[in-house]
């Protein structure tokens, strides 16, 4: 990956990750990484837990950011949080959501509950 795709990657996430502060979301983790894969944003409003995968493109030319979602991506995120929830979350989720946020020519589109 290019250092211009790293860092148009890194603004997205910081823009989500404010979207979900302002939205009185407490970021847990950012950038989580283990050997099988990597959660971009893990957020909670109370026991309420979300992990967001975040997909920043400059055009749609290529198909929505939110397209870039696969089946085989979702599955994997499903198994990425239930090792961060078992090695790394403060409590016990009361609920779980999986959102997917597009971020396009700086706007977001957040999609609650995406999958």
């Amino acid at each position: 990956m290019t250092d211009v795709r790293r860092a148009l990657g890194a603004r997205g996430e910081a823009a989500v990750a404010s979207w979900y502060e302002a939205r009185g979301y407490e970021v847990l983790a950012r950038n989580w990484t283990c050997r099988e894969g990597e959660l971009d944003l893990v957020v909670r409003q109370g026991r309420a837990f979300v992990f967001c995968e975040v997909k920043t493109r400059t055009t749609d030319a290529f198909g929505t950011p939110a397209e870039a979602v696969t089946r085989a991506k979702q599955d994997r995120l499903r198994r990425l949080a239930a090792r961060w929830l078992e090695e790394d979350a403060p409590v016990r989720p009361r609920e779980i959501r999986f959102d997917v946020a597009a971020v396009l020519d700086d706007e977001i589109d957040v999609i609650e509950g995406a999958f």
